[in-house]
């Protein structure tokens, strides 16, 4: 940092500049952000938060690892850039990693920018090996900005782009607590949502489905981890008709729920794979898509149409190597399954036992979500659906609360997320929870009881 850059400086340059996304220009403050390390990331005046966001979900092994700092250096000294239609080591190599983790045959790689692009390519390849062109996605879901993957998305970020023309049709997905079938059971859930699904499937016409694409545990969405057999269902029912079935793992892969994938979870293999994010925590944007055997026969000997000027960028895949790499040697998935099970999971159930903004508490490894509501009785939100201004109050109270005590949040609509690296130790955890703790009063003066 040169001696005459301040926060100030930086702050004005962006808000001359900058235009940023999901966002009303005029009315945005951005921190001015000096730097990062570990699980926590500061300003210029040295305040200094606990990123309990893991900034957008992508930080899997923390800010700076120095082991992909250095792989980076050395990358870019060596080979910083190379057209897609060469063989580089660093490519090949982080191809071969990524495939010896996925589940099953899914062992070809094609590289993406990151998630959005890994969505697109994933729905072209399916519609190419089928020859059909509708794509069933859930309601409760994100999955990504471009022109195909905001009409697959769910959340009322589509409604402004939604075409009505994309060949997309959407489906309620499980979710016990707001469910869309009067479900009281986990059991329950799961066979009134494959059937639903089922009865989507065959009034749009089983021959006109190229695929379903979910989210392995939604993510912005709400963290909603599948109940057991739901997935094998959706599996099932893909064969029966030959649906490609697609498991989008951008933010829900690479160690997030305690496993490499989180369809580990359900022993579920899907025909594509997409994945970004923590494939590199995001140190040089990376994404791709993991592909079967079968749908990579199809382009054997037929080219596929669609490719990228920076697929599988050297910089981007040498960050990938040695985030693989570091992940292993450092147990980092592992460490993740076990803070979520031994000082996550238990901490929130503690906090939601005091707290009577907490309507439920869901989640895996270091992937989780709280549910705050007005009343835990009638489950009513704390803001209603894509609350703004006014109505969101509660919640930028609660989230001004947070960062006021040094805990960076992940809030979305009614919900905060406690999504911290996965390499965060356990007094990093807790410290977290303490604060999330002390935060959760703000929210508390909003419910009907107070």
């Amino acid at each position: 940092m040169t001696p005459h850059v301040t926060g100030a400086s930086v702050k004005a340059a962006d808000r001359a500049h900058v235009f940023h996304s999901w966002s009303a220009q005029a009315l945005i403050d951005p921190l001015a952000v000096a730097g990062a390390e570990g699980s926590y990331f500061w300003d210029y005046d040295g305040n200094r938060f606990l990123d309990f966001s893991s900034q957008l979900v992508n930080t899997n092994i923390g800010h700076q690892h120095p082991k992909v700092v250095a792989a980076i250096q050395e990358q870019a000294a060596r080979l910083c850039t190379l057209a897609p239609g060469f063989a580089v080591d660093v490519r090949s190599e982080a191809a071969r990693l990524i495939a010896e983790r996925t589940p099953g045959d899914l062992d070809k790689i094609f590289f993406t920018n990151g998630g959005a692009e890994a969505v697109e390519n994933a729905v072209r390849m399916a519609r190419l090996h089928t020859g059909r062109q509708k794509v069933l996605s859930a309601y409760r879901s994100y999955h990504g900005a471009t022109a195909a993957a905001i009409n697959l998305t769910g959340d009322p970020r589509r409604w402004p782009s939604d075409t009505a023309s994309a060949g997309v049709v959407h489906f309620w997905g499980p979710f016990l607590y707001r469910s869309p079938f009067h479900a009281t059971t986990e059991q329950e859930e799961c066979e009134r949502a494959l059937a639903h699904l089922a009865d989507t499937i065959a009034f749009e016409g089983p021959q006109s489905v190229a695929a379903v694409i979910l989210e392995s545990v939604p993510g912005t969405a709400g963290i909603m981890t599948p109940p057991p057999g739901y997935l094998a269902g959706v599996r099932e029912l893909c064969d029966r008709y030959g649906i490609v079935f697609i498991l989008d793992e951008v933010m829900s892969g690479f160690g997030r729920t305690g496993k490499w994938f989180a369809a580990e979870h359900w022993d579920v293999t899907p025909d594509l794979i997409t994945f970004a994010k923590g494939v590199n925590s995001g140190y040089v944007p990376l994404g791709g898509v993991a592909i079967s055997g079968a749908i990579a026969e199809t382009f054997a000997t037929r080219p596929y149409p669609g490719g990228l000027t920076y697929s599988g960028h050297p910089l981007a895949c040498a960050a990938a190597v040695a985030t693989i790499n570091a992940m292993e040697e450092e147990d980092v998935v592992g460490n993740a399954a076990r803070i979520g099970a031994d000082v996550i999971g238990p901490g929130l159930a503690e906090i939601a036992e005091r707290h009577p903004s907490v309507g439920e508490v869901r989640g895996l490894g270091t992937f989780w979500a709280l549910e705050l509501v007005r009343d835990k009785g009638t489950r009513e939100p704390l803001v209603p659906y894509n609350a703004a201004g006014a109505d969101n109050a509660p919640m930028a109270e609660f989230a001004a609360a947070c960062k006021a005590s040094g805990l960076w949040p992940f809030v979305n609509m009614n919900r905060t997320h406690v999504v911290p690296p996965c390499t965060v130790t356990e007094a990093e955890a807790k410290e977290g929870l303490a604060l999330l703790d002390e935060a959760l009063t703000v929210a508390d003066r909003h419910t009907t009881g107070s």
